[in-house]
């Protein structure tokens, strides 16, 4: 019963971090959208960095749909 509880409780934290992940990718699109409009190189650099980041988080997790 104890190790069911364990995968319980790993299943529900990682559900709500790959929610977590879901909402801070869709901030950095709209930063990414923001900076292109902008014409902000470095805003424009940082955001697909972090966007990266975000895709490889997710895709470790087999999150990505």
């Amino acid at each position: 019963m104890k190790q069911v509880m364990n995968i319980v409780r790993k299943t529900d934290y990682e559900r709500k971090y790959v929610n977590g992940l879901k909402l801070e990718l869709d901030y950095e699109l709209a930063t990414l959208f923001d900076a292109m409009n902008d014409h902000d190189e470095q805003k424009i650099a940082a955001s697909k960095a972090r966007l990266s980041e975000i895709h490889s988080e997710l895709e470790a997790l087999h999150a990505l749909a």
